[in-house]
Formats: C-alpha cells, sequence, structure tokens
C-alpha cells in the first residue's frame, strides 16, 4: 500500500516552486492536506488489505519529522537574526572607541604612537618590531624587545625616528621579528586602532568594522575592546 506522502508525490504537488505538472501547480505538503490525503486513502484502502497500526504511526512519524525539521529551520533563521541584530548594535557601540585587531599597518597621528602587540609562539633571546615606510620601504625605526617567552608581547611606538626625531604623520607598516630555534620568524600583529564606522556587509562579509588608517576588518576578528 502506498503512503500518503507517495500519493502526493505521485500528483506532482512535493516540490516548492514555480512551474505545473498536468496543468497542476506545484506547492508544498500542509499539515491539512497531508491529514486528507492520509483520510481518503483510509477510506479508499482494501477492506482485505486494512492500513495497519504500524503503517499508520509509520505515515504520521513521516509527517512529523519534515514537519519538524521545517520548523526546526525556521527556528535556526529567527535566531540568526537576533545574533546578527545584536552584533550589529555591539559593535555600532563601538564608533569612537580603540580596539586591538590584525593588521600589517598602522596610523601615526601628529605627535602621537601606535601600540600593539604580537603573539610568541615560544621564547626568543632576540625579538624586534621595525617600523618601515611603505613608500621607500626604509626602516624608520627599530624597537629591540630583548628576549621574550611565549605568550603576548606588547610594544609602544613613540612615533619618533632613529634619530630621535619625531617622524611624519601617515601610514607605516609594522613587523614584529623573533629569533624561534634559530630562524628569523616575521609574526603577526594586533594593532590599537580607533574604530570610525560600522559597516553591514551582505552575504559572507557579514558585519564589518571601519579602523582609521587600518581599513576594513570583520567584526568577528576584533581580539579586544580598549
Amino acid at each position: 500500500m502506498t503512503s500518503a506522502i507517495d500519493t502526493f508525490n505521485s500528483l506532482g504537488l512535493a516540490t516548492t516552486g514555480s512551474g505545473t505538472a498536468k496543468g497542476v501547480q506545484k506547492q508544498t505538503l500542509g499539515q491539512d492536506q497531508f491529514l486528507k490525503l492520509l483520510t481518503t486513502q483510509m477510506t479508499h484502502q482494501d477492506p482485505m488489505k486494512p492500513m495497519d497500526n504500524g503503517e499508520f504511526l509509520g505515515q504520521m512519524a513521516q509527517f512529523s519529522t519534515v514537519s519538524g525539521i521545517q520548523d526546526l529551520q525556521a527556528s535556526f533563521k529567527d535566531f540568526a537574526s537576533s545574533l546578527s541584530s545584536d552584533q550589529a548594535l555591539q559593535a555600532a557601540g563601538l564608533v569612537g572607541r580603540h580596539v586591538s585587531a590584525p593588521a600589517k599597518e598602522a596610523l601615526l597621528g601628529a605627535g602621537g604612537s601606535v601600540s600593539g602587540d604580537f603573539e610568541m609562539p615560544s621564547s626568543s633571546p632576540n625579538v624586534s618590531v621595525k617600523i618601515i615606510d611603505p613608500q621607500t620601504g626604509a626602516t624608520v625605526r627599530e624597537i629591540d624587545m630583548g628576549a621574550q617567552s611565549a605568550g603576548t608581547t606588547t610594544f609602544e611606538w613613540d612615533g619618533k625616528d632613529s634619530n630621535e626625531q619625531l617622524a611624519d604623520p601617515g601610514i607605516y607598516k609594522i613587523q614584529a621579528e623573533a629569533k624561534i630555534d634559530g630562524v628569523n620568524t616575521v609574526l603577526s600583529t594586533n594593532i590599537k586602532s580607533l574604530v570610525k564606522s560600522v559597516t553591514m556587509g551582505g552575504g559572507s562579509s557579514g558585519l564589518q568594522v571601519n579602523l582609521d588608517g587600518v581599513g576594513t576588518v570583520k567584526f568577528s576578528q576584533i581580539k579586544q575592546i580598549l
């Protein structure tokens, strides 16, 4: 004996979307339609081979599973929307504040300084931070950090060049280096930056934060609110 869902599929009604099959508009099987089909099936069943309880419960379970999945999908969609709204409110509250986020460059303001941190995978006897002019590639200042142990290491550049003169305001490349196991290694840096604005991106871009001098980073990339 075919089930109510099989009967529905045979009529070409099981697919959601546009299009027709034998002049019948396709649509999603709803609870009322399922029950009507099941009732019709029971009314016209072979009296010599009536539907047993197990088969009846099995067909009801099929519909319950499909209905439950649809309800779960709707719940997750609402939950995701709620999370997005909550993140947007949090991000909007960051405008005008400083955050720490992954970056290779930093903005030096007039008479200002630049600070950040980097993660040491293991201890090193020789650690330094180079401030590089991105236009010429010349090292403006090299900060000797000495020996450092594994973990987070912070740094600050006072805005002066190697001659103790104030460097010109602008964008500078920040490069942290450490000798690890005898090999000079460049480490990823997190830079303290001012949040200028927040953008609600579409698709995979998601919520984005625009940082002064750094550019745009994803909200999820922010390491710390300062």
